[in-house]
């Protein structure tokens, strides 16, 4: 099984980051892609270069082997689609290994206005990280692919739906880069190589 986490990383956080250890965890997953999007379709473009987070990612992860950087979606043009990303690593890995996409609570609500979305579905299987306490709607669209069954994910390749609580970080990448543009210090909510990353580049100091 191979398990994706995408987003911008402007800049990357323990947020991100304690979310695609602990999924890989629970999956026993060796090989967990972190995915930067270059151009995000529905959300403000980030304020990094493409190359910037891109440099921050691996610094964050370096010294964490499950977690893997994965700049597809960085080297294509266009919009940053899920089911472009998820197509291509269908292609690379063939039909029958396990792909499992991970995204939040919030942006599981929205899914169907994703771009293709019903396709995804026959890529991955989806990992609906959430805080504890939280839950799924108890009935909708979603219910027939439900599964409460680790091992029921690693016997398909995709097609089911797993909804997993995680800890509760209440970080955000909007929060930091208000706290870099006001020159307070976000130490403890970032690893300290990329912070050390930021300082040097002197990132999000005018936004």
């Amino acid at each position: 099984m191979i398990g994706i986490l995408g987003g911008t990383f402007d800049p990357i956080h323990f947020g991100h980051l304690r979310t695609a250890l602990e999924v890989a965890e629970h999956f026993g997953i060796p090989d967990m892609r972190l995915i930067p999007g270059k151009t995000p379709p529905h959300r403000p473009q980030p304020v990094a270069s493409p190359a910037q987070r891109l440099a921050m990612l691996q610094a964050a992860i370096a010294r964490e082997p499950c977690l893997q950087a994965d700049d597809r979606e960085l080297r294509r043009e266009g919009y940053s689609y899920s089911f472009d990303t998820l197509a291509s690593l269908r292609a690379e890995v063939g039909a029958g290994r396990p792909l499992l996409f991970t995204l939040g609570f919030d942006a599981f609500l929205h899914f169907q206005s994703w771009h293709r979305w019903a396709e995804i579905l026959q890529l991955a299987h989806l990992a609906v990280v959430h805080r504890p306490g939280y839950s799924l709607p108890p009935a909708g669209w979603h219910t027939p692919f439900l599964s409460a069954d680790p091992e029921d994910l690693r016997q398909v390749p995709a097609g089911r739906i797993y909804p997993l609580a995680v800890t509760a970080l209440d970080i955000s990448a909007t929060d930091l880069r208000r706290r870099l543009q006001q020159g307070k210090n976000p130490r403890y909510l970032l690893p300290d190589a990329v912070f050390d990353y930021i300082q040097r580049h002197q990132l999000y100091c005018g936004t």
